[in-house]
């Protein structure tokens, strides 16, 4: 019977690492915006030069997921953030450098570091949840 029970407990353990049981989500508040305040929001609020090329302000999430979306001097963006697609988010595309290079962010600063690119993409996959 304890051969049952140890096998069992190791299927057990097998498959929540299998299907990522036990992983962190990440969270808007705790580990998105921390991000964006260090990189974005010098530019990308209200009155700065990136939120007047742009409209797009990164101050909170309703800035960022829903704001976001509306036009900019009569120009249709879309969505900055597609919950659950983040190869296909706005976003990304630009602080990984893959649209052009002259619109890469942040603008003339250096790079986001891969790690912070990871827990964006992971946020956005995740679902872009307001946590």
């Amino acid at each position: 019977m304890k051969k049952i029970v140890k096998a069992l407990s190791l299927v057990g353990v097998c498959a929540a690492s299998l299907t990522g049981c036990g992983e962190s989500n990440v969270s808007f508040k705790n580990d998105v915006r921390p991000i964006l305040a260090k990189n974005c929001l010098e530019c990308h609020q209200p009155g700065a030069a990136g939120f007047k090329k742009s409209g797009l302000a990164v101050g909170n999430y309703r800035d960022l997921m829903v704001e976001g979306t509306k036009p900019a001097g009569g120009e249709q963006r879309g969505q900055v953030i597609v919950p659950g697609d983040s190869a296909s988010s706005t976003l990304i595309i630009l602080v990984e450098g893959r649209a052009d290079p002259s619109i890469r962010m942040p603008h003339d600063k250096d790079p986001l570091n891969e790690k912070d690119i990871a827990i964006l993409k992971k946020w956005i996959d995740e679902g872009a949840k307001d946590n």
